[in-house]
């Protein structure tokens, strides 16, 4: 580690400022700002599918207002079309040549509102973006920031006017995972906080783009052996011969399992990946990705369930 590296300990002040921030806003959400921050520092995108009102946006803004960098909001429509994600070129008369306008894309946090409401062709359009941080637009690549997060949300109850997302975007998720509902009292304070104005509205950044980014090289070092490698490929691996799955998890589970893996250990004081650290992701990282065969869905089976089982079945390395 060189001088200018931050070593864990900055690294790990970083999560807990932006932890504490996020909590001023959402009550009863740690395990899920923990996940998200794992995702944000291990360099993915999260998508939040979950009931009308839990939440999901408030806890994308609330990490866009923690941090000091540009962020941006996409409600995703039927009508959407991919320049209005990525850009245009626009002719200009007065020198005839023509000049591309920036799309939201181009920025440091994206907020993908209710992203299953757009279109197969738009939604195809972060594709790229999410899986090789670039863009290609009338035949010239543009790279995006160094820092680039996608947060997308959906509401599963809904199906007039939405279009599922298909496997290979579901692929480009690191996570997905669910808020749920809170518990009674701390609905009763949401609505104590929100007597008056909403909280977001006073909520200041609590730390900087470039602290964010030593945040994700920090996690970078974090040690991961050779076992729990193995560890990690054999619980994404034995998802592709389980009973009701049509199709399995692809070695890119594989990667997001072991990077945000590393993020949890750093976040919990230690410079090396514990098996318990793999676990807490499995389901965040691995359910999404998996394919159900019809019967198995009539049948009351679900890619968590089938997760769940796996993860009790393989064995842990001693």
């Amino acid at each position: 580690m060189t001088k200018s590296e931050p070593g864990p300990d900055a690294g790990r002040e970083v999560y807990h400022k932006i932890a504490e921030n996020i909590a001023r806003i959402m009550q009863g959400q740690a395990a899920s700002t923990r996940k998200l921050l794992a995702a944000l520092a291990s360099g993915g995108h999260v998508l939040l599918e979950d009931f009308p009102g839990t939440g999901k946006t408030t806890l994308a803004k609330a990490l866009a207002r923690s941090i000091d960098a540009r962020f941006k909001r996409v409600q995703f429509t039927p009508d959407l079309l991919p320049s209005d994600i990525l850009g245009v070129s626009v002719y200009s008369q007065r020198d005839q040549q023509f000049h591309f306008h920036e799309g939201p894309v181009f920025t440091n946090i994206l907020l993908a509102d209710e992203i299953n409401r757009a279109s197969p062709r738009t939604q195809s359009a972060l594709l790229e973006a999410m899986g090789e941080s670039q863009v290609s637009v009338d035949g010239e690549r543009r790279d995006l920031a160094e820092l680039f997060f996608v947060v997308a949300t959906e509401n599963p109850v809904e199906f007039r006017g939405t279009y599922p997302l298909p496997e290979a975007q579901m692929d480009r998720f690191a996570m997905q995972f669910s808020l749920g509902y809170v518990e009674s009292g701390e609905e009763v304070a949401i609505l104590t906080a929100q007597e008056q104005r909403h909280p977001l509205e006073g909520l200041k950044p609590c730390v900087t783009l470039a602290e964010v980014l030593g945040l994700r090289h920090a996690v970078q070092r974090v040690r991961v052996s050779e076992e729990l490698k193995r560890y990690s490929v054999d619980l994404v691996r034995a998802t592709r011969a389980a009973t009701g799955v049509q199709l399995g998890a692809s070695p890119r589970a594989s990667i997001a399992l072991m990077k945000g893996a590393q993020a949890l250990a750093l976040f919990d004081g230690l410079d090396f990946v514990t098996p318990e650290h793999i676990q807490e992701l499995a389901v965040a990282v691995i359910a999404h990705r998996l394919v159900m065969e019809p019967q198995a869905r009539f049948s009351g089976l679900s890619a968590r369930g089938v997760v769940d089982e796996v993860v009790k079945k393989t064995r842990v390395p001693a």
